[in-house]
């Protein structure tokens, strides 16, 4: 499992997806999910170096051919005899060139940290290659001199520690090449189960040299993170039609699936019915049968699928035309909700009293966005790579609710603002000052990535702030921002929507799973070269924004 969340003080949140045929109304503003325009669209002609959406068929032969030449593509690169490349994603832009993203293995061994993207002109020359790790992929040995048994232990302990309960090793450790930092070595990774002391379930990743025993790196898999909705006003759902019942099914976005986990916290849940299409009544209920948190859950994962579609030419998620599916009305007083990669799902807690569902728009395309991460970059949820994560589902949820247009939750730049997570009304977290939740940082500094990924994040997302609305004073839609720089410069946004673009150019093309705050100035400089050109305003903007923020 690879869960992700949005919170700080042990909260966070979650993702979904939808699918159907029929309408439903509720009270308030009636808003379709489908009919807004691409981000940064003016009429203008597509940037060449934009996206573009491909279809089933064209994704499935860009993929078949890349790993029938990947023994080529290895040779090519510079890779060794006992190195092969497994095709992970491929992206495709409008002047033909394509980013093909691989996993490496080594001697049959995974190699973590080992991904990389290779860069192809559409005449098939290649023209470049993003690398997690520099370092040559080779062990001295495939033999470990420690025990499964002994990392085992090693890692159930730590998670003991950090609070876990019901703790086991989900499966025996498997042997991996750990290559994310520093010289290659034989390791095992060990996956801890059971549940964190929030009642999140636990996926604790834990990387022991197998050699030594110590222990190399851990994170955490599961990452925290309609109808007549709670947040959203009454908005137009598509639905499903069964016999004589509606089904909260969407088969008009890849097959998303509302379901009801009715307090539970394992398996699916039942999928939600309803006799008349109209689903919730607006307002919050303790009942675990209540249908205004599916209707929010179910809002936001097609609205979610729109923005990727539309914006991006992402085809869902995983870019395959399958959706993620949404379970709502998970465990007892839960305050919280995350993504994890092993069921593809989100899910989401009712908050306190189990009447302030984590199911806001905002969430909602923050928790599904950490599963694009995990299918694209898949950057490490700990250190600074960590906080690039969590900035990468900030930015796009916040991108998804600007991109909604919806009159009853308008785009800001505040995170979780509708879900009162902190009891006193305030947001979650805040992109034009993060240092206003109190912990969060504004600036880079040596010891940043040393910051619970929640609050390191901050950085990037004070970046993202400054390159689409630029520093300084200034009201948007009803909201006050000050944003201040580092070094007191002054600096002019290029707006929202490039600056979406340069971001999702960045995670999908130059990105990899070791990114930390200096590779991402270099990876965002590269897509505004691409998307803008070098020594565009756009490419200036954004290399004085990382500047602002203190990464240079």
């Amino acid at each position: 499992m690879t869960p992700r969340c949005t919170r700080p003080r042990r909260t966070a949140l979650a993702l979904a997806t939808a699918v159907a045929t029929a309408a439903l109304l509720g009270t308030g503003l009636s808003t379709g999910a489908s009919a807004q325009p691409q981000a940064g669209s003016t009429g203008a002609a597509p940037l060449a170096a934009a996206p573009v959406l491909l279809s089933d068929a064209e994704r499935t032969s860009l993929i078949r051919q890349a790993q029938a030449d990947a023994s080529g593509t290895a040779r090519e690169i510079g890779l060794g005899s006992q190195e092969k490349l497994v095709v992970k994603d491929v992206v495709k832009d409008a002047d033909g060139t394509v980013y093909t993203r691989y996993e490496r293995t080594y001697a049959g061994l995974p190699v973590l940290g080992g991904d990389l993207v290779v860069h192809t002109s559409r005449t098939g020359r290649t023209q470049g290659v993003t690398r997690a790790t520099e370092a040559a992929i080779e062990v001295d040995t495939l033999t470990p001199r420690i025990t499964a048994a002994k990392a085992e232990k090693q890692a159930v302990t730590l998670a003991r520690a950090a609070g876990s309960e019901n703790t086991t090793a989900d499966q025996a450790p498997r042997k991996v090449i750990w290559a994310a930092d520093g010289t290659p070595v034989l390791a095992y990774e060990t996956v801890v189960g059971g549940f964190q002391e929030d009642g999140t379930p636990n996926e604790l990743h834990v990387i022991t040299d197998a050699t030594t025993g110590e222990k190399l790196y851990e994170y955490q898999g599961v990452v925290n993170g309609v109808g007549r909705t709670l947040y959203s006003g009454t908005v137009t759902l598509s639905t499903t039609r069964s016999g004589s019942t509606y089904q909260l099914y969407d088969t008009t976005r890849g097959g998303h699936r509302t379901y009801n986990l009715a307090r539970a916290t394992s398996g699916t849940g039942t999928l939600f019915t309803d006799a008349d299409d109209v689903w919730g009544t607006g307002t919050a209920s303790s009942s675990s049968s209540d249908q205004t948190a599916a209707a929010d859950a179910a809002y936001g994962a097609q609205v979610t699928w729109d923005f990727y579609k539309n914006v991006f030419g992402r085809n869902g998620i995983r870019n395959n035309g399958t959706a993620a599916y949404s379970r709502v009305h998970y465990g007892n007083n839960y305050i919280n909700a995350f993504w994890s990669d092993s069921c593809f799902c989100m899910t989401y807690g009712d908050g306190a009293g189990n009447v302030k569902p984590l199911t806001s728009l905002d969430v909602a395309g923050h928790e599904m966005s950490h599963g694009l991460t995990s299918y694209t970059a898949g950057l490490r949820y700990s250190g600074e790579s960590g906080g690039l994560n969590e900035a990468t589902s900030d930015i796009f949820g916040t991108g998804v609710e600007f991109y909604a247009n919806n009159a009853s939750d308008p785009g800001d730049y505040l995170i979780g603002e509708k879900i009162d997570i902190n009891g006193n009304g305030t947001p979650l977290r805040y992109m034009d000052r993060p240092s206003k939740d109190g912990a969060s940082a504004d600036y880079w500094s040596s010891g940043v990535g040393n910051r619970d990924v929640h609050y390191s994040s901050g950085v990037a997302n004070h970046f993202f702030y400054l390159l689409a609305e630029g520093s300084g004073a200034k009201t948007i839609n009803g909201v006050s921002y000050n944003s201040p720089t580092y070094d007191g410069s002054r600096i002019t946004g290029i707006g929202r929507d490039k600056a979406l673009q340069i971001w999702y150019k960045a995670l999908t093309t130059y990105m990899t799973s070791t990114t930390n705050y200096k590779g991402a100035r270099t990876a965002t400089l590269n897509a505004a070269a691409a998307l803008y050109g070098s020594g565009s305003t756009e490419y200036n903007t954004v290399a004085a924004a990382w500047t602002a923020v203190n990464v240079t």
